[in-house]
């Protein structure tokens, strides 16, 4: 009975889009310090990352990775979506070392690195900027360090991605922005 309520309680922190979805998955983890040059937390997603602009990916940086991160990956998502939650961007197994990830990452199924794309709800690799279909919205982008390489495909989805990294995140971080048509 208390893993059902356990269970529960995780699976709903993930609708809500909180990275604490799967630390109870594998216990205690390190917090990474996640920013963008292109808007602060809490702040306006410029309008060049959105559907309603270039739809490019905006800078994202990084640093406090634990020790012993083999590699790290990327969700974001929109909690405040009709449906639910909708998934803008996956993408794992970028290197230990990367830093950062640049504006514009293009949507390659694989980038230089090794880093690999997952499908987003727009039903493409690579990311696919906020296009609410009204009101404010929230995305989040959260990173997660791995103590492995993730044994998935191009193409796979956040609910891939979140079964593979049960018991392998050291550390977590997360930016969230907002967007309003």
């Amino acid at each position: 009975m208390i893993w059902i309520v356990t269970m529960m309680r995780v699976v709903c922190a993930g609708q809500a889009g909180e990275p604490s979805a799967i630390n109870a998955m594998k216990g205690d983890t390190m917090e990474i310090t996640l920013r963008s040059s292109a808007f602060e937390e809490g702040g306006m997603i410029p309008r060049q990352y959105t559907c309603d602009g270039q739809d490019v990916s905006p800078p994202l940086a990084w640093d406090s990775i634990p020790g012993g991160t083999k590699s790290l990956a990327l969700i974001c998502d929109d909690p405040d979506a009709p449906r639910g939650d909708w998934v803008h961007w996956v993408i794992f197994n970028i290197p230990a070392d990367a830093g950062q990830l640049p504006e514009n990452v293009p949507a390659h199924k694989e980038l230089p690195g090794g880093a690999l794309q997952g499908s987003n709800d727009f039903r493409r690799i690579g990311y696919g900027g906020p296009c609410p279909p009204g009101g404010t919205h929230r995305y989040f982008f959260k990173l997660y360090a791995l103590d492995t390489l993730l044994n998935l495909k191009t193409g796979a989805g956040k609910a891939d991605l979140l079964k593979a990294m049960q018991g392998h995140i050291l550390g977590q971080g997360q930016l969230m922005g907002k967007y309003k048509r």
